[in-house]
């Protein structure tokens, strides 16, 4: 018996193989097979012949057996299911209705799909928020169960609970509990539709309207002296922070910026597209007062224009809203200085809509509309950049118009 048990978990197919093959079906012998999808995917599939069973046109019952993608089940395993089959087959027995199957559970198939995207990720923090969000709300309920075996009830286990009060944090974990339960589908260990599929479409939750939420902002009058007190200050993050101020950039574009981004000679920086959240780089037109805070920090032959505590490394994101609060700047975040250049954009320099947004990084128009529309409007940007230093730093002069400068 040993003897057959082990030919029976032996064949064609090797370990190396079974992670190059191209597409295709490419047989192990015994009726297994490793399917390659075009796309890359591999999975097992077993073709066997159930003894006394007969299909509707009387011919001996032939079928195909899932057994799971590769790269979880491996060349062994996938022999000694399909060992289990083929005996079961040679009783008579159906294997779909009589095999007992490895289920992995949603959890271990939610960390697979993790990893799997991590070359996906936008920047590791977003990585992490996608698994936090399903370990803080999923896994304490359903993370143990086989994923074969979760419908309705238990993802409403899950979103029920936050649905109206965290309604975009539920938004996003039924997202991706969906692209869990698909992928689980994919790989062989579900079957029929994705339960949040059925609870959207019955329209089981419900409506919940989303209140936009603002970022606190400075109102534009008081700008000024405000930037007064921080050119009194040496920390960094002061300096930082009157960057990001007349720059209108996001935090974390701020913070990770570096010196090779930069174009002196033409008064010029490029963030990146992977630091910027539309995922386009972005041009900012850098004035006298721009270049004023960031030239001197050439001295500390950094990597990054505004450094951390430690050599080399970007401060943390909570530098420049902690020295708000140290100045006693209550009610107001460091992401609604944004705001607060767009209200000044609008009420005092009467800036053309697309300009202000462009400033700021927004997408403006429709995705046709910005087919066409291919300019960033740089020079045009540049003078309302200049308006706003000179708002802000007190040294306004004469008023030009956008349009007439440019």
């Amino acid at each position: 018996f040993n003897v057959v048990f082990i030919m029976a978990l032996t064949g064609k197919l090797t370990k190396k193989l079974v992670e190059n093959l191209g597409a295709g079906r490419h047989g192990d012998g015994g009726g297994l097979y490793l399917v390659v999808d075009p796309s890359g995917a591999r999975r097992w599939i077993l073709r066997v012949v159930v003894k006394g069973q007969r299909n509707i046109k009387g011919a001996p019952l032939r079928t195909d057996f899932g057994l799971g993608g590769a790269d979880v089940v491996t060349l062994n395993q996938a022999r000694e299911r399909a060992l289990e089959y083929r005996r079961m087959a040679k009783k008579g027995l159906n294997p779909r209705f009589n095999a007992s199957r490895e289920i992995p559970s949603f959890e271990e198939i939610a960390r697979q799909v993790h990893i799997d995207r991590m070359p996906t990720w936008k920047n590791a923090k977003h990585g992490a928020q996608w698994i936090n969000t399903l370990r803080d709300y999923a896994f304490p309920k359903i993370g143990r169960m086989p994923v074969d075996s979760i419908g309705q009830p238990e993802v409403l286990m899950c979103l029920s609970p936050i649905w109206t009060e965290k309604h975009e944090t539920a938004r996003r974990l039924a997202q991706r509990i969906k692209i869990i339960l698909d992928v689980a589908k994919s790989k062989g260990f579900r079957s029929g539709e994705n339960p949040i599929t059925a609870i959207h479409d019955a329209q089981v939750l419900p409506k919940v309207k989303a209140k936009p939420k603002h970022h606190k902002a400075m109102q534009w009058q008081e700008v000024p002296a405000f930037y007064t007190d921080l050119k009194t200050r040496d920390a960094m993050a002061a300096k930082a922070l009157m960057f990001t101020c007349l720059t209108g950039s996001r935090t974390g574009e701020v913070l990770g910026m570096q010196w090779d981004e930069v174009n002196f000679a033409a008064r010029l920086w490029t963030c990146p597209a992977d630091r910027m959240k539309g995922g386009e780089a972005h041009r900012v037109p850098l004035t006298d007062e721009m270049l004023a805070i960031i030239e001197p920090l050439r001295a500390m032959k950094s990597k990054y224009v505004f450094e951390g505590q430690k050599r080399n490394k970007p401060m943390s994101n909570m530098a420049m809203l902690m020295l708000l609060r140290r100045m006693q700047v209550e009610g107001v975040t460091v992401h609604g200085f944004r705001s607060t250049f767009r209200d000044w954009a609008s009420e005092v320099a009467n800036a053309p809509r697309e300009v202000a947004e462009m400033s700021l990084a927004h997408k403006v128009g429709s995705d046709v509309e910005r087919a066409y529309a291919r300019s960033d409007l740089l020079e045009m940007r540049r003078v309302l950049m200049e308006r706003w230093s000179g708002f802000v730093a007190g040294s306004v002069g004469k008023v030009i118009s956008i349009e007439k400068r440019v």
